[in-house]
This record gives structure tokens, sequence and C-alpha cells, in this order.
């Protein structure tokens, strides 16, 4: 089980609280069992002062639990928490370690409509990892659903840099153009999407010191 958190900061005191998420508060999560999968700043359409966090507990795992090395950290003035199993992507816990733009995409899908959306999804994701040098790297289903017959799902993609998110808006190419129409189709089979863009904390290779805000 995944768990995705919105951890709301004080004032100017994001980057503090991610630092503690890292140091304390990781620890924490893995002796209850848990680890944390990742820590994100906003870049485009979220809060200055807000962390997206990923981290991954056992089916059944207790969510006060898992909310308390959060809620404990200075600075801190809420957590959010929402359960999410993985679909096709990701296959195992390993976390992102590259940094770059990443694109949180939530999606409404009737229920019915479901089988052909993950379908498309597996279609057009070689392609459009080959053309653009992104990553999918994960597609998860919110448990529970939200409402009878309807499925909310999140969908995060890496790219490179927000330039690449531009360009692979506009196909170049047959294949490209192929992605583009096997990706349309899927927001039309949905209710409603909506995304925002961030840059990853925890990444291993390099800093993120843009000032996006």
């Amino acid at each position: 089980m995944y768990l995705h958190h919105y951890v709301r900061c004080a004032p100017l005191a994001w980057a503090a609280v991610a630092a503690a998420v890292a140091s304390r508060a990781r620890p924490e999560i893995e002796r209850h069992g848990g680890a944390l999968y990742g820590i994100w700043r906003p870049q485009i359409g979220r809060p200055r002062d807000e962390l997206t966090a990923i981290t991954v507990w056992p089916n059944g795992a207790d969510l006060a639990s898992a909310l308390r090395p959060l809620k404990a950290l200075p600075d801190v003035r809420d957590v959010t928490a929402e359960a999410m199993q993985p679909t096709v992507r990701p296959a195992t816990p390993d976390p992102p370690r590259r940094q770059g733009s990443f694109a949180f995409r939530w999606f409404e899908t009737p229920a019915g409509n479901w089988s052909e959306f993950l379908s498309l999804c597996e279609a057009a994701w070689p392609d459009f990892e080959a053309s653009y040098d992104s990553q999918i790297i994960g597609l998860w289903r919110i448990v529970p659903d939200p409402a009878p017959g309807l499925i909310r799902s999140l969908l995060m993609t890496r790219r490179p840099s927000l330039a690449m998110w531009e360009r692979s808006k506009i196909p170049e190419n047959e294949v490209e153009a192929e992605v583009r129409r096997k990706l349309s189709r899927r927001y039309d089979l949905c209710t409603d999407t909506v995304v925002y863009t961030t840059t990853l904390l925890t990444a291993e290779d390099r800093k993120d010191t843009a000032r996006w805000t």
C-alpha cells in the first residue's frame, strides 16, 4: 500500500520540513514497517509551502501510525493521507532517484472505461518514454473509490525538464502522433483530470535550486 501525503508547512519552512522528513521522520516510518518513497516540492500548480510525500506500507497498516512521524515535525501545520494501490506500474516500491520535472496527474474515470484507460496507458508509454527521455513512475488507484462506479487514480511522470513537457505535447513524427492519439483518447474516457508539477527533493543525482515561486 502506498500513501500520498500533502504536508502543509509554516510559511517559508518547506525546506526545513523536507530535511526533517528525510532525517527524523524516515527512521520512525521505517520503525513502524514503512518506507519513504519520495518528497517533492511544488514547481507549478500547488502552494509554495506545501510538500508532496509518498510512503509505502504493508497492506492493512495503521493509518495513525503512518501519519504520526510527519505530524510530529516542527513547522508542520497539517498532513493528509490517501491510500493507493499500484496498477500496471510501479512493479516494485523502488523510489525514483533522478531529478526532473515530475507531473502528478489525477484522473476520475467511470468504472466502465477503466479497462480501456489502462490499455491505452500501457500501449502509449513505451513510445512516449523513448520519444521524450521521460519515465512513467507509476499509476496508482486510490482506495476506496470516491463513489460507486467511479475510479480515481494518480499518474506520476518524470520528464527531464519543463521544456520537455511542452515538447511532448507537439508531435513531430508519426510515432509521436500515435502516442498523442492514444493519450488524447485516454483523456476523453475521464470525467475529470487535473495536473501539477514538482521537483524531487530526495533525488540522488542533483538538487533543484531554482526559484519556482
